[in-house]
């Protein structure tokens, strides 16, 4: 099979297509499957410049989001048969291979079954944005109905989500851009409100659009610097949740006192320690998000679709911020 093997650590030039044998199935509770798309996400990015999980050392194959049809089984697998279209978060991390493949082998545990709805390439663009996304607003943010939110890069792969599940659950939603492009894709999704950090102060605007309350919860995807410019912007017993780590040179006095709550999620960890029944939670967002975007209430924007052979681009693309929604490889 072809495969995109991250050759070394470095740039995205360690990126080469090579012919590999075909992974095979080593435990009755495995399913084969037949990839047609691999997601690209910015994790693969990081694995790439800074090294695997696990101390695993390179070659390795990237890419934790994958959909394609199962072509085989092993013998005491129940849920899926050969033909059935399966979608999932699974590898990529240092010690499964990942889907930037045209073949891969998973627990069956791992994948659920494709929406007849949902395309490939929507398929891989999808779980772990949405699992993110998920995680971040309705666990540990505890979203309700009728608050205000403020999602950070609201056109990337994990905000786009993130602002439609904020919606769903029926909250107003806040979020920031860096393009007259970008704030229309926002708005179309259902955003009430962007803010162009580059042309306007964020704060300013988030008390204009609060009458000087705040927002109830933020969730930023960006890093330090936002993390810390987020905590002036909640209101008394608000909330923030972060996808990276804040640093450590953060003052916290100003959220004691004003008794703010600060949550992280990393959606990775139920794989990185297996921990069963968080991954069984995982699966059921996938499930239900599913149903969402088979109704038509959840859409995952996908900005690009590159062949196998250009995932040194989609790399280059991703570390370049501007893409709208998210990348994907054809594998198939």
């Amino acid at each position: 099979m072809q495969a995109v093997v991250m050759t070394d650590i470095g740039g995205p030039n360690v990126l080469q297509v090579q012919e590999l044998p075909q992974p095979r199935i080593d435990h009755p509770s495995q399913i084969k499957v037949r990839l047609q798309t691999a997601g690209v996400n910015p994790i693969d990015t990081k694995l790439r410049q800074r090294g695997l999980f696990y101390g695993a050392e390179p070659p390795a194959i990237l890419g934790c989001d994958g959909a394609g049809e199962v072509v085989a089984i092993g013998a005491e697998v129940t849920r899926f048969q050969p033909g059935d279209r399966v979608w999932f978060c699974h590898g990529g991390l240092g010690r499964e291979q990942g889907n930037y493949a045209q073949f891969t082998v998973l627990n069956e545990n791992r994948a659920e079954f494709l929406p007849s709805r949902l395309s490939y390439p929507e398929a891989a663009a999808t779980p772990l944005a949405l699992i993110t996304a998920w995680e971040a607003l309705y666990d540990r943010g505890r979203l309700q109905e009728g608050q205000t939110v403020l999602i950070h890069a609201g056109a990337g792969g994990v905000g786009h989500l993130a602002i439609q599940l904020a919606k769903i659950r029926g909250a107003t939603v806040i979020t920031t851009v860096s393009s007259p492009e970008k704030a229309d894709f926002v708005r179309d999704l259902g955003a009430d409100a962007s803010i162009n950090y580059r042309e306007q102060s964020v704060r300013e605007a988030i008390m204009d659009l609060t009458e000087g309350r705040g927002v109830d919860l933020v969730f930023d995807t960006v890093g330090p610097e936002v993390f810390r410019q987020s905590l002036p912007l909640l209101a008394e017993y608000g909330g923030i949740v972060t996808i990276l780590d804040p640093g450590e040179a953060l003052d916290t006095s100003e959220a004691r006192n004003r008794n703010l709550t600060i949550a992280f999620t990393l959606m990775l960890t139920p794989a990185l320690k297996d921990l069963q029944s968080a991954l069984a939670h995982q699966g059921e967002i996938l499930r239900l998000g599913g149903e969402w975007m088979s109704e038509g209430r959840l859409q995952v924007k996908v900005s690009r679709i590159l062949e196998l052979d250009e995932a040194p681009a989609a790399h280059s693309l991703i570390e370049e911020g501007h893409t709208l929604g998210k990348l994907v490889l054809m594998t198939g």
